[in-house]
């Protein structure tokens, strides 16, 4: 699913305009974006939350020169999804992947 499809999913759900469903999508997606900024924890009941870790400074390698490299400390956005999504998610899986039953 991309943005746009996101979208045109709120302008359905909520009989609104397409740039109507987009300032409500962007709004959020600001929001998360700031508050991840300040470092604050993001929490979605049933879905997961986000937050940011503090990577640690190491000594990586260009792969196409082999050559050493320092890689900075820097933070990440980490996604931890809720017990809820992960047991949908394998439901689907088990559901696709189950053999047709014999009769």
């Amino acid at each position: 699913m991309t943005k746009a499809d996101l979208v045109d999913e709120v302008a359905a759900l909520g009989d609104l305009t397409r740039r109507d469903a987009d300032v409500i999508v962007e709004t959020i997606f600001s929001g998360m974006i700031e508050a991840l900024r300040a470092d604050d924890k993001i929490e979605i009941r049933g879905f997961g939350s986000f937050r940011s870790r503090q990577r640690k400074p190491r000594t990586g390698r260009n792969p196409k020169t082999g050559q050493r490299v320092d890689v900075p400390a820097k933070r990440v956005p980490y996604f931890k999804p809720s017990k809820e999504l992960r047991d949908q998610v394998n439901a689907a899986a088990a559901r696709t992947a189950a053999p047709p039953a014999e009769g």
